[in-house]
């Protein structure tokens, strides 16, 4: 039996890689979704063979961890997403803490690699769990998503991770129980919270994918723990995509990572609807709107938050097919921290079967940027703002952005003319060639369907 479950662990494995490698595509995500789910019930069903497993338990939560993520999957919205995918995180953190906390307390081995493993467990785990709180607060915005600062921060900071590093030494190599296992997680869970607190919303999605990473090295971890194969090789794929995913993200707005999480980026910035630039803003009727776009021959879209917050993403489709049928080509540019979470424009789209050919990254769409008609910005504000390369005293400075100032005509949907979440005032509102739709984007958008329709 021993050796049937460790080749289902090798099969789950294989079936994790091959999943997480069908997820780099649009075409290919839903079956990477299938193939991944398959290995982990193959993962599931292999280590329930194990001898002396306490299966009421596990049915008992199983019933109840169902019930949650099925309520959870109906209720919750589209918007809030990256809000669940941060509690994700910290759910997999707190697993791994309390999956090490009772391996030590059943004192099945007391070695220094266990026990080192262990130590590892609850610390990372630690750490991810009440980070991602924090995370999750200022994403819902139940606290305020500017960096939360104070005098000498970052060397009361260095000095609880040098205490934690040492309680794991002391905890690891002296055998001394349950005080020095007890101060780390305190520790880690004071630590998570301090490591959150000083980065700003507008880096929400580099602190999502650095958690995500932290609950997969977290789970690793605890796989060493409990000698378990499958959960070694998950965790270690989620730790390592997600770092990369991070240094994706970090080099998409031309920081580092330590600039990302030390910076306090956001925390000196203007809130004020366009204080720091002057100007007057240029508003554009539905009507005219519809003319503009009717007249155009190539059109660019690009989705931020504030699609996701109207739900326009649907509209936007139905608007993208209606110009393609006007003989206009019609692309959408997907800025990598657009919205607040990794691939959070990806998925809005994806869900409104956007064709992924139309799809394109800044990189592709900003050589071309002159020579589109209309582009259109649907709620996006950071990666758009032209102070990136304009402005040195922005805090955008040198972030690489979507040039959409550069298309002949800009039509900014868009509530007010307030800054995004990063709180940084935005020159493009009151650039010559932009005109702003001002209201919901949703019912902006369906009012020039209609117009479309009636035409």
């Amino acid at each position: 039996m021993s050796t049937v479950i460790n080749i289902s662990y090798i099969l789950a494995s294989i079936l994790f890689i091959f999943g997480l490698k069908m997820l780099s595509s649009a075409e290919t995500a839903r079956r990477g979704n299938m193939v991944s789910a398959l290995g982990m019930l193959i993962a599931v069903v292999a280590t329930l063979f194990y001898q002396g497993m306490s299966y009421q338990w596990i049915l008992l939560g199983l019933i109840i961890g169902s019930l949650i993520g099925a309520t959870a999957a109906r209720m919750v919205k589209m918007t809030a997403m990256p809000e669940m995918v941060a509690l994700f995180n910290g759910f997999g953190g707190i697993a791994s803490l309390l999956v090490g906390w009772a391996e030590f307390h059943a004192a099945r081995d007391s070695s220094s690699f266990t026990l080192i493993a262990i130590s590892l467990a609850v610390l990372i785990g630690g750490i991810t769990f009440s980070g991602s709180l924090i995370a999750y607060a200022k994403l819902a915005e139940k606290m305020d998503g500017k960096p939360l600062l104070f005098t000498g921060q970052q060397m009361v900071n260095a000095f609880l991770l040098v205490a934690a590093i040492a309680l794991v030494l002391i905890f690891a190599f002296t055998g001394s129980g349950y005080t020095p296992l007890i101060l780390m997680i305190l520790l880690s869970l004071i630590l998570g919270v301090l490591a959150v607190i000083p980065i700003g919303g507008a880096d929400m999605p580099v602190v999502i994918a650095l958690l995500n990473s932290y609950s997969g090295l977290a789970a690793c971890a605890a796989g060493f723990v409990i000698l378990n194969n499958v959960l070694i090789v998950a965790g270690a794929l989620v730790g390592a995509s997600g770092l990369i995913l991070t240094s994706i993200m970090c080099k998409a707005m031309n920081r580092s990572l330590a600039n990302v999480l030390f910076s306090g980026f956001g925390a000196t910035t203007s809130s004020s609807a366009g204080g720091g630039y002057q100007g007057e803003a240029n508003p554009v009727s539905v009507e005219d709107a519809y003319y503009i776009l009717e007249a155009a021959r190539s059109v660019v879209f690009v989705p931020g938050y504030g699609m996701a917050v109207s739900q326009a993403q649907h509209v936007v489709r139905e608007l993208g097919e209606l110009l393609e049928a006007n003989g206009a080509e019609v692309k959408y540019a997907i800025h990598p921290v657009a919205g607040r979470m990794p691939g959070h424009m990806n998925v809005l789209l994806a869900e409104a079967n956007v064709p992924y050919e139309q799809l394109v990254v800044p990189e592709d769409v900003n050589p071309i940027m002159s020579t589109v008609d209309v582009a259109i910005v649907i709620g996006a504000n950071d990666v758009v703002n032209p102070a990136a390369r304009e402005d040195e005293n922005s805090p955008l400075w040198g972030m690489p952005v979507i040039n959409v100032d550069h298309a002949r005509t800009c039509i900014v949907s868009k509530r007010s003319l307030n800054p995004g979440f990063a709180g940084v005032d935005n020159p493009l509102f009151f650039k010559e060639n932009t005109r702003m739709l001002f209201g919901d984007a949703k019912k902006s958008f369906q009012a020039l369907v209609s117009e479309f329709k009636e035409s």
